[in-house]
């Protein structure tokens, strides 16, 4: 059944507050018309991920029957969604509208689809920048989408591209948060030269006698994630103060639990990793503050060469 506008928003609200508290308080410090169209996107890009990983909202993974038609359903549900065809599920309905009111091109959702692809396929980075291509695919694309519904340009490729730095940054921090349990849904991120110079097996990563290695590459993602945030934070003048508000928040809040792990990389391979509902209100403050002296903070400055370049 097709729901109306208002409808599609209250299931995308429900699927961000089920989905992550983190993006959830995030969005709350948009406009009213910023924040419904990101709730839409969110919704698509769970929906798409449930799909793809067989579980519910960030539950406990579990193995897929058949994980290509998976990823064939999520391609035929987002093809019928943009070409307004038939009945579809809320969360596909809700791209629908969020893809046309924000311009937004296709080939953001191939290449998010594209990353399930990766993740369904057992995929594995064999380098660093395979690593970065697979994040981008998982989280820059969606950066990149976050920022057209913000109303940054489809033609402005430096916002986009900080744009896309920050969803690196986040899929970075996921990363090294969720080593182990990655480790025991059979998936591991870590690139297999940097496994190699460790001397750890890539069959056996959680190995007790390699753990202290592992802390260090653990570190190393953290540290890695910690430099695409510093990076996006550059785009923000681009972007309202609201808009500049919520995107330093959740930078703020995924930062931390990338600071908390490359200080204690150990007890991240024991131990969830995240920051209390004290510490995300502190960082919502500060982002606030940030926000206002936006332009004075973060002045135009070249995005260093070293960094990973988006594709264009």
């Amino acid at each position: 059944m097709s729901l109306d506008r208002a409808a599609l928003i209250l299931h995308a609200r429900d699927s961000i507050a089920r989905g992550s508290k983190s993006f959830r308080a995030a969005s709350r410090l948009f406009d009213r018309k910023t924040r419904e169209r990101a709730w839409l996107l969110y919704a698509w890009c769970r929906a798409c991920d449930d799909i793809a990983d067989g579980q519910d909202h960030g539950g406990v993974m579990s193995a897929t029957d058949d994980p290509q038609a998976r990823l064939a359903q999520i391609e035929t549900l987002t093809d019928r969604a943009l070409m307004d065809i038939g009945q579809l599920p809320p969360a596909f309905q809700g791209l629908r509208i969020v893809a046309e009111e924000c311009r937004i091109p296709r080939r953001y959702m191939d290449d998010l689809i594209a990353g399930f692809a990766l993740d369904t396929g057992g995929w594995r980075p064999r380098t660093e920048d395979d690593l970065l291509l697979y994040c981008y695919h998982v989280a820059g694309s969606v950066g990149c989408m976050m920022a057209l519904v913000m109303g940054v340009a489809p033609d402005d490729e430096a916002t986009l591209t900080r744009a896309c730095d920050l969803g690196l940054a986040f899929q970075l921090a996921n990363i090294a948060r969720d080593i182990a349990e990655d480790a025991s849904a059979g998936r591991c991120y870590i690139p297999a030269d940097w496994l190699a110079e460790a001397g750890i097996d890539p069959a056996a990563i959680m190995a007790p006698a390699t753990r202290p290695a592992l802390a260090g590459l653990v570190r190393r993602i953290a540290q890695l994630a910690a430099r695409y945030e510093k990076s996006a934070r550059r785009g923000t003048p681009a972007l309202s103060r609201r808009s500049a508000w919520a995107v330093l928040s959740a930078a703020a809040i995924y930062g931390a639990i990338a600071r908390k792990v490359a200080a204690d990389p150990a007890r991240a391979l024991d131990t969830r990793i995240f920051t209390s509902r004290a510490e995300k209100l502190g960082h919502v403050l500060n982002a606030w503050r940030q926000a206002r002296r936006r332009r004075w903070i973060y002045l135009p400055r070249p995005r260093d060469p070293d960094l990973w370049p988006r594709p264009v």
